[in-house]
């Protein structure tokens, strides 16, 4: 009870939050967001900051490192009687210098100065030369991977000037006794080793950064096409929607001023109004299995311009009388087009159903060479509601020409009524804009 009253309290939240944030830190890689904790980072050695590399500590592969350097080191020496023999303290150094490789992942920049001290007690003591180095290298191949590269530069730096002391100066007061000064030619190997470990750390560093960008882009990539997929939906429950309802809603006012004066006139309003509900229904449905059967083709085909003649049925239903006339050849419409085009038409002629006071409308069709255009014309006037292009009708119908490249006009006629002109490019399936 005493710690649920804790985790209550805003110190307790904090502190569970930080706890939070260190798993993430430990378990999880670099989303995109926010502050960058590797690589690339840019901390200096002076940042002693922490990132976990899994959720324990390397336990295996620093054993193998200890294993490693000891046996390797012990058959080292056979080969360099000119140098000590490696006694309990060599080992003990040994050994001190893979311990902290178990922290290389949580605490970089301590771990690689740590190596770097106790390899370079190593070579002060006199002991031969030989897998020592390895341990330097993964302490710096860590750090530069977490971000701390001038932690890494530093510490292989100052190991490799503290080796030039000790070969070329100090070497009279250190043992082995009697040993004399290293030749200049060995430290080219020493120098181009200190390159490579360096230069390996940081093609791992850049290759990180590239996976890390690459993830981000991923996610962004599908964030991009969730929204554009939720838009598509929202767009066809939009029109199915916003026609069938206006129909609905003219049958219903006329069903209702002449169910007492007119009841034969009053039923097929209401025949009219269930067509159109069950007609909505089928569509909504055809759109919303969609979602439930993601990656299967959908079961009905989409509508396109050939169900022309259902619109210009409904619209009689609700009192307009629709004209259509075609020029141009008609040619077989990409999908996306065709049903691009019988979107657009039904939502111009709902615009009018809803908005005009005019009770026909006349849909021309003009087939071009790669392209279509369609032009909806209606009398007018107003009935009062706005029918610019604010309304998410219009907005609509300008996302579908928009997403195919084309263009859409809506806008007041000169003598009074209304106009809806779309111009739709028409390319091949699959080819891009």
């Amino acid at each position: 009870m005493e710690a649920g009253r804790d985790e209550e309290r805003p110190g307790g939240r904090r502190r569970e939050r930080r706890r939070e944030l260190r798993r993430r830190w430990r378990h999880e890689p670099w989303s995109g967001h926010g502050p960058e904790p590797w690589p690339g980072s840019g901390r200096g050695f002076g940042e002693w900051g922490q990132r976990g590399g899994g959720g324990g500590l390397p336990w295996r592969s620093t054993v193998l490192i200890a294993v490693l350097v000891m046996v390797g080191t012990g058959f080292s020496a056979r080969n360099q009687p000119d140098r000590e023999a490696l006694d309990a303290l060599g080992r003990i150094l040994l050994l001190l210098g893979a311990v902290p490789l178990l922290f290389r992942h949580r605490r970089p920049v301590p771990v690689v100065f740590a190596v770097a001290a106790v390899t370079l007690a190593y070579l002060a003591a006199g002991y031969p030369y030989g897998p020592v180095f390895v341990m330097i290298a993964v302490a710096c191949f860590a750090a530069v991977v977490h971000g701390h590269r001038t932690a890494a530069w530093w510490a292989i730096g100052l190991l490799w000037a503290g080796h030039l002391l000790l070969s070329h100066w100090l070497y009279r007061w250190l043992p082995p006794a009697g040993d004399g000064s290293a030749p200049w030619g060995q430290e080219l190997p020493a120098a181009a080793f200190a390159v490579a470990v360096l230069a390996a750390s940081e093609v791992v560093r850049v290759r990180r950064e590239q996976w890390a960008q690459q993830r981000v882009e991923r996610a962004a990539a599908e964030r991009r096409r969730a929204d554009e997929e939720r838009l598509r939906i929202a767009r066809e429950l939009h029109d199915v929607l916003a026609h069938s309802i206006s129909v609905i809603n003219v049958q219903a006012g006329v069903g209702l001023a002449l169910l007492d004066s007119d009841p034969e006139q009053a039923r097929t309003a209401l025949t009219t109004i269930k067509a159109a509900s069950k007609e909505a229904l089928g569509e909504v449905r055809q759109v919303l299995d969609t979602l439930r059967t993601p990656g299967e083709a959908p079961r009905a085909p989409a509508p396109g311009l050939d169900r022309l003649p259902e619109l210009v049925e409904q619209a009689a239903s609700a009192g307009l009388t629709v004209t259509v006339s075609t020029s141009g050849a008609p040619a077989a419409l990409p999908p996306g087009a065709d049903l691009a085009a019988f979107r657009i038409v039904q939502e111009a002629l709902t615009n009018v159903v809803r908005h005009s006071g005019s009770r026909t409308a006349r849909v021309r069709i003009d087939n071009g060479p790669g392209r279509l255009e369609l032009t909806v014309d209606d009398n007018g006037p107003a009935t009062g509601t706005e029918a610019g292009g604010s309304g998410n009708g219009l907005a609509g119908m300008r996302e579908r020409a928009a997403a195919l490249g084309g263009t859409i006009e809506a806008g007041a006629r000169p003598d009074g009524g209304f106009r809806v002109h779309a111009v739709l490019p028409l390319r091949p399936e699959g080819s891009t804009p």
